[in-house]
């Protein structure tokens, strides 16, 4: 048979299959009096609106509104318009049709939601595929290709059509409305801006001149470890600044001292959200006392959502020893699992690929011109610009006039309220033109050269930009399928005492975040979610006001900690993308490796810290004890990194 003959062949199983599919969402009969709009994704046990239309607005003068109602799960229930809409909240449980009434005229539609237990599936699929084939690109793909398709199926299509339909809505929904994001074009812009200043500050010397001018202070992977670190907590107003900045800012000098690049992300990684989390001035700040705020009103709580966060630090366990298992780690130059194969790697013979490619780049070597201060400057153009930004677009003259108000209070009001991403681009531009100008100034390349170099830097941030573009597609698919409302109520429907719920909503928001791969979306869904249930549970164990409250700080600790956590083990998390690109690592090597510290901080934290602080057992003792135990757990698991090395070699040591 031919190619022709083939392609026709094909054509008319194509056009079968389309013959045979349902059509999308419903089974409905004629009702020209009025309209039915439903979803376009029905999930079950989620809850969701059917309304309803009048083509003639004076069809129901004649019906009072026992005449007007519709069937939901065997129950018939009054419609009430107005406008000629209605509108009622429904939740299937299953295929089922839902009839309405309205006088003489009866309508009924048929529909199949999508079973809630299939919502895990797309990002479980992905976290698998990323984790055994170490390739991050098709994981992600085949995670979108698994919810596209479930979805298109419950849509009632056959299945050959609704794979057909599931990978065409992979680009035509999920990838364009990812990139339709303000947020999100603002990352890729505001990351396409720090890769191209990196390059041009690497071109003209500024980026060599810091590497020799950090060798006086870092003479060693210890003090280089330990310099890349204290990076991490000046920078930490902002977890995605702090990652790109201190990512490629720090590399050519992890390079130099042969601390491998899983160790770098993993430095950046873990002093990146863990700071800007439980910091009073940064841009998580405003979300963090949103989401608290929308809790306690739902309780009617005298309490001020603010003072409700800064009580809640007392029980941030996770981000604390995250902090202090990377100093324990750096001081006893120790490391153990996938770290210490790939520290021992980078110890020994193996040359980085900077260095690898050293002699094949276009990086040009001028003596007299490699000067810090060439990339110095930028940087702190990036960082100043940013506070700047961010008081700029948060400022408040009610605020800072009221005299009642403490600076720290007005200090970090006002970044809670500036608008972040505008601030990131502002200084991310002026960063490229602050750069170019010193270039140019100083004659150290021609304006072509200088551009052609920021170009460069553009098309290095490509690969970052394709896997946030999909992992932020999968975020969006698993918000459709509702996937944290079915772990969330899988976790939820055991009787649980009170003393356990700030472990229970650690460990719940850590597999949120994992699942999902956003810190900031898990808080949004359980903050609502489990501060209501914490305080009515404590209610009806009769525990007293202080007692309650302790917990409930715990609760708000223990979803922010979680997420962060959830996060840092995610191969489809934003900032773990962006920390593995930013050291220029690969990508499921930082995941890998980052793993078991992470889940290490992650089970002392919630066995020493969690735990026994619901219990009401003073942090002054849990958070010494915790970084204690990390410490043992380093002393005794960890492994002395062979440092004999090429370091010195050149220089005859």
């Amino acid at each position: 048979m031919n190619i022709r003959k083939r392609l026709i062949l094909l054509l008319f199983i194509f056009i079968g299959a389309l013959a045979v599919s349902r059509p999308a969402g419903v089974f409905a009969e004629e009702a020209p009096k009025f309209t039915v709009d439903l979803p376009q994704i029905i999930v079950q046990h989620v809850s969701c609106n059917v309304d309803i239309t009048l083509v003639d607005p004076e069809f129901i003068r004649d019906y009072d509104n026992s005449e007007v109602r519709v069937l939901v799960n065997g129950e018939y229930r009054d419609l009430v318009f107005k406008d000629a809409t209605a509108s009622i909240p429904v939740k299937f449980s299953q295929k089922q049709v839902l009839e309405l009434v309205i006088g003489q005229v009866e309508y009924r539609i048929e529909v199949m939601p999508i079973p809630l237990w299939t919502s895990i599936l797309p990002p479980l699929i992905a976290i698998l595929m990323a984790l055994i084939f170490k390739e991050v690109f098709t994981a992600l793909f085949l995670g979108l290709l698994i919810g596209t398709t479930i979805i298109s199926f419950y849509q009632g299509n056959v299945l050959f059509i609704a794979v057909f339909k599931g990978v065409f809505a992979i680009v035509d929904t999920y990838i364009l409305q990812s990139l339709s994001d303000e947020g999100h074009l603002s990352i890729i812009v505001f990351s396409m801006m720090i890769g191209a200043m990196v390059s041009l500050i690497t071109h003209n010397g500024g980026m060599k001149g810091v590497v020799d001018h950090l060798a006086k202070y870092a003479k060693g992977p210890k003090s280089g470890q330990f310099i890349t670190w204290l990076l991490g907590l000046i920078i930490f107003f902002d977890d995605y600044a702090n990652t790109l900045v201190v990512g490629n800012t720090m590399r050519p000098v992890t390079d130099r001292l042969r601390i491998s690049r899983e160790k770098l992300a993993y430095i950046v990684d873990s002093t990146a959200a863990p700071v800007a989390s439980i910091a009073f001035v940064t841009t998580w700040i405003g979300a963090e006392l949103s989401y608290i705020q929308d809790g306690i009103d739902s309780l009617g709580l005298n309490e001020n959502a603010y003072n409700v966060f800064f009580n809640s630090l007392a029980y941030s366990f996770y981000p604390v020893f995250a902090l202090a298992l990377i100093l324990i780690l750096i001081f006893r130059n120790a490391d153990f699992g996938p770290m210490l194969k790939a520290e021992r790697a980078a110890r020994g013979n193996r040359v980085p690929e900077s260095e690898q490619n050293s002699s094949s780049d276009a990086v040009e070597r001028r003596s007299g011109r490699d000067r810090w201060f060439n990339a110095v400057i930028p940087v702190l153009v990036i960082i100043l610009g940013t506070l700047a930004g961010l008081l700029y677009t948060g400022w408040d003259a009610n605020v800072w006039d009221d005299p009642s108000i403490g600076f720290a209070t007005k200090l970090s009001a006002t970044i809670g309220q500036a608008d972040s991403y505008k601030a990131l681009l502002w200084s991310s531009l002026s960063g490229v033109l602050t750069a170019l100008l010193l270039t140019i100034s100083q004659r150290i390349l021609s304006l072509k050269k200088s551009i052609d170099s920021l170009v460069s830097g553009f098309k290095t941030m490509l690969t970052a930009v394709l896997i946030l573009t999909l992992a932020w597609a999968l975020a969006l698919v698993t918000q459709h399928m509702h996937t944290a409302e079915f772990i969330s109520q899988s976790m939820l429907k055991l009787s649980i005492s009170p003393y356990f719920i700030p472990a229970i909503t650690f460990f719940l928001a850590s597999v949120v975040s994992f699942s999902t791969g956003s810190s900031w979306g898990t808080m949004a869904i359980l903050y609502p979610l489990l501060l209501p249930t914490t305080w009515l549970i404590s209610a009806e164990y009769q525990l007293d006001h202080d007692q309650s409250l302790a917990i409930f700080y715990n609760v708000v600790s223990g979803v922010l900690a979680g997420s962060v956590l959830g996060d840092h083990c995610s191969p489809i998390s934003d900032t773990t993308i962006l920390s593995s690109l930013a050291s220029s690592c690969n990508h499921i090597e930082h995941v890998r490796t980052q793993l078991p510290y992470a889940l290490t901080a992650g089970a002392v934290a919630m066995l020493v810290g969690t735990i026994p602080a619901a219990y009401g057992v003073s942090s002054l003792i849990l958070f010494p004890a915790g970084i204690m135990v990390l410490y043992l757990v380093v002393r005794f698991a960890g492994k002395k990194i062979d440092v004999t090395t090429r370091l010195n070699r050149q220089t005859g040591g």
